[in-house]
């Protein structure tokens, strides 16, 4: 059972999610605005928002912003009308976890939070920051430093070495990279997690991340 935040102007969908997250046991909350979803999740402790994008006053790409900017680091998904690529890829480097756009299946919506939770639950909600040999990430502001450099990363670099650094030298697939950092619904012979394997090589250190040839990667303290 999970608390989750849905953020949703159009009282409809809002009430269909809710019903149908309500059946599979969680407890959500609407806030029909992006102020209210601000306030809430500031004062909140939610394992998940499920947010629209086109809301009164606050946008959510603004809502998203103020969130990681504050703190909140809880997984996000994203659910609009707005399926364009340029909004899609706004979303994801503003630091949502998932992306659908509207009409949507209940029940894509609900693998997807089945996703999005168990991905969270290999990190204790206390940590507030990771550090392996000479990378750190702060989990707050979503900063990440090399050696005390900061270094910048994408939202999906972070979530990458996010996973690494919480699973320390243990050899990870990717297929689990793919179901930690980008969903269940992308094509497991997609090269992206090569991909931005080299992204954080680049980063972090050529060193950082072995391969392991037949296996998948391996972070190296």
């Amino acid at each position: 059972m999970a608390r989750i935040l849905i953020v949703e102007d159009e009282e409809r969908i809002a009430s269909f999610v809710a019903k149908g997250l309500r059946a599979e046991g969680h407890q959500p909350t609407v806030a029909p605005d992006g102020e209210t979803a601000l306030d809430l999740v500031l004062r909140g402790d939610y394992e998940l928002v499920v947010l629209d994008i086109g809301l009164p006053g606050i946008d959510g790409f603004a809502v998203l912003d103020q969130m990681r900017s504050q703190g909140a680091r809880m997984p996000v998904i994203v659910l609009t009308a707005r399926d364009s690529v340029g909004d899609t890829v706004a979303a994801l480097d503003g630091g949502a976890d998932d992306y659908m756009p509207k009409p949507f299946r209940f029940a894509e919506l609900l693998a997807r939070v089945r996703v999005r939770l168990r991905a969270g639950e290999s990190r204790p909600p206390s940590v507030d920051s990771l550090t392996g040999g000479q990378v750190t990430l702060d989990l707050r502001t979503r900063r990440a430093t090399v050696g005390g450099r900061e270094v910048e990363l994408s939202a999906r670099e972070f979530a990458l070495a996010e996973v690494f650094l919480t699973h320390p030298e243990q050899v990870l697939s990717r297929e689990q990279l793919l179901d930690r950092v980008w969903g269940y619904d992308f094509d497991p012979t997609s090269n992206v997690v090569d991909v931005y394997v080299g992204y954080l090589r680049r980063k972090l250190g050529a060193e950082a991340i072995s391969t392991v040839r037949g296996m998948g990667y391996r972070f190296n303290p």
